[in-house]
């Protein structure tokens, strides 16, 4: 149950009342209506990529729309009765306004001071200075709790029992849609999980196609490998191969190069070898360089050795004839005396 304010006249004493009349409650849908004079000359798009407010391509360029378009009659008859709706709402607010009243006649409306008092204004500040005693600061005391005046008369409203409402008749479009939903819900969930079933099915069904098409796929990789290593391998092998036929033609054919080569060097190279001392007798070799050298040696050592004797005697004989002249001119020396 609501009540619904009307206002009444003034009272006496001046003060604005009302008073509240009991009205039964009205079935009202479950999700608000749009406001009527927000939506009144708009037009509701469901989908944006149709609303003619978005702008496409280029937004620095300006919107124009081409010559050969017309706009819809039934948009421009919409958006005028917006337009004009508006203007009323408008000119209606101004006309409620209110507002100071006409001058009479031979009178006009001018701007006045309505201050009690007139001030006399001057460019020098008038000071006092005052003194007060003020008493001591007391503890503010506690706010009171506002409450608003009563207003209005209280009226009472007598219900009896299925004036309002039969519990049985409201309940069961109530209880039809909790059943429905429930219902539809249970059937939204058992097909969900058939859905999840299926999907479930063709997964593990897709898995094992792809698991076996991986298997062959490796087994095609491997099969590639071993083709492509037993190809490296063979290729390998014939170059070892033409590389050692390669080696073995230029072994050969520097062979025959040095047996034609050679074949006129052998018996010059001997020749001069013989000439140069390279080819010798052993006996005569082992007499140059071994006896020969040996009695130079000792022919060497005994004339050394004659010479040293030779030596020693001519040292010899120098000095018994030094001593026989030194006695020979002691004794002439000694003789003119005697004489």
């Amino acid at each position: 149950m609501t009540s619904v304010l009307q206002p009444q006249k003034e009272s006496a004493s001046g003060t604005y009342t009302f008073a509240s009349r009991p009205r039964a409650v009205q079935n009202r849908s479950k999700y608000r209506e749009p406001a009527p004079e927000q939506n009144e000359g708009q037009v509701q798009y469901g989908n944006i990529m149709y609303d003619r407010r978005v702008v496409r391509g280029n937004t620095y360029a300006q919107h124009v729309l081409p010559v050969t378009a017309q706009p819809d009659p039934v948009e421009l008859q919409r958006l005028q009765e917006a337009r004009r709706r508006t203007t009323a709402r408008k000119r209606a607010k101004e006309q409620f306004r209110p507002r100071t009243p006409e001058p009479v006649e031979g009178r006009k409306h001018i701007d006045v001071q309505t201050e009690l008092y007139l001030e006399e204004l001057s460019d020098k500040i008038e000071e006092s200075s005052v003194e007060c005693q003020t008493d001591a600061f007391l503890d503010k005391p506690a706010t009171p709790l506002f409450i608003p005046a009563k207003t209005g008369k209280d009226v009472a409203t007598q219900i009896e029992e299925g004036e309002l409402f039969d519990f049985d008749i409201e309940v069961k479009p109530v209880l039809e849609v909790l059943v429905g939903k429930t219902i539809e819900q249970a059937l939204l969930e058992v097909m969900e999980e058939e859905e999840l079933a299926n999907l479930r099915a063709q997964q593990r069904a897709f898995e094992e196609l792809r698991n076996a098409e991986l298997v062959e796929v490796q087994r095609l990789e491997e099969q590639e490998r071993r083709h492509r290593e037993e190809k490296e391998r063979r290729i390998k092998q014939q170059r070892e191969i033409l590389r050692l036929e390669k080696e073995t033609a230029e072994k050969i054919a520097a062979r025959a190069f040095a047996q034609h080569y050679l074949a006129d060097l052998l018996p010059s190279v001997y020749t001069s070898l013989r000439d140069h001392g390279y080819f010798y007798d052993p006996v005569e070799r082992d007499v140059e360089t071994g006896f020969l050298p040996w009695l130079m040696t000792e022919v060497k050592n005994t004339l050394e050795k004659r010479s040293l004797g030779r030596t020693v005697l001519d040292m010899l004989i120098r000095d018994v004839v030094e001593k026989r002249l030194d006695a020979f001119q002691q004794m002439e020396l000694k003789s003119p005396r005697l004489t």
